[in-house]
């Protein structure tokens, strides 16, 4: 298919899958060209995308600057659920519609990673992995480690993604707190979970799941203020964005005894938003750590089903058919 041939243009601005074979197929299929990018920045984005039809992105921004440029963009589709690198308003405005992927197309894999960093965390796996590599052969080297059955294990939302978490975390005999803001307290009891506070849920929980969505409100809501009322025996567990926790803050909790340990599945930095990053957050240095490059949402399964649900929400609004996951109403714009 040649570009005159083709009903308009699709963008990926950015991806990580190694190919782009699905989207191609679903794209081309519907009579419209792929054109596949890298973009690192939104001025990529702009550079790359400014006459596309539609955009798909996963880790590149596409703010105000990029909607304002775009001369013929009518969907903007997430590759993911999170809309913080989409300027929403932005593109309501322009009548641009924005799609992301239902809250469940991964909420049993983070669901799983989050217990699986937790329990590594508490039972100090990595610090015997190390040791044993190099040779000690002791129980000592993860000392100490305490008993989880009794325990607070408190999660930060309590949305679909951490529900499953209370329900994974409930087995081990723990007690679950949570606090959402945006939640009754009926819902949170009725799945034998205390909604508490947010003071409450930082002084009093022993081990601390972050499953909120960014936005600027929880924006480095874990600070040294926040890091500095937590126990010092507290394991802090990131599911949900990097920035939500700010590095250096946590960086001088843990060198400083505040709390005890930490497993993040992302930085602040976000690494795979940009083109040469090379590995020198301080963060790395520290034993008490474990870091995941944000792969909690990953399974064969679950890529296949982002890769293809993003393709066709945009094929489906150039096509003049209802996405199943809008974002935005752009027929209620001003």
């Amino acid at each position: 298919m040649t570009r005159t041939d083709a009903r308009g243009t699709i963008m990926i601005a950015d991806s990580d899958f190694g190919d782009v074979d699905i989207e191609r197929a679903i794209v081309e299929g519907a009579g419209f060209e792929l054109l596949a990018e890298q973009c690192k920045s939104e001025d990529e984005v702009i550079e790359k995308g400014r006459d596309a039809d539609g955009v798909l992105t996963q880790y590149a921004r596409v703010g105000s600057r990029a909607v304002d440029a775009f001369t013929r963009c009518r969907v903007i589709a997430r590759y993911g659920t999170g809309v913080d690198i989409v300027d929403v308003e932005a593109a309501t405005r322009r009548g641009i519609q924005v799609t992301n992927a239902p809250n469940e197309w991964c909420a049993e894999e983070v669901a799983d990673h989050a217990v699986a960093l937790w329990l590594a965390a508490v039972r100090k796996i990595c610090e015997y992995d190390r040791a044993t590599r190099r040779g000690t052969w002791r129980w000592q080297t993860g000392e100490p480690i305490r008993r989880l059955r009794g325990r607070v294990f408190g999660l930060l939302s309590f949305g679909a993604i951490a529900q499953l978490i209370a329900v994974r975390a409930r087995a081990f005999g723990v007690e679950v707190w949570a606090h959402d803001p945006f939640l009754d307290d009926s819902e949170m009891l009725s799945r034998h979970v205390r909604p508490v506070s947010f003071d409450e849920l930082v002084e009093g929980a022993d081990h601390l799941v972050i499953q909120a969505p960014l936005t600027p409100g929880t924006h480095h809501t874990f600070d040294r203020a926040t890091l500095r009322r937590m126990k010092p025996t507290a394991i802090l567990v990131n599911t949900a964005r990097g920035p939500i926790v700010e590095d250096t803050a946590l960086h001088q909790a843990l060198t400083e005894g505040w709390i005890a340990g930490a497993a993040l599945d992302d930085l602040e930095e976000e690494p795979a938003k940009q083109r040469d990053w090379r590995p020198e957050n301080p963060l790395f240095t520290l034993p008490n750590v474990i870091v995941t490059p944000h792969a909690a949402y990953y399974s064969e399964e679950a890529i296949e089903f982002v890769r293809r649900f993003a393709a066709e929400e945009a094929v489906r609004v150039l096509t003049g058919q209802t996405p199943r996951s809008p974002v935005n109403d752009v027929t209620a714009r001003p």
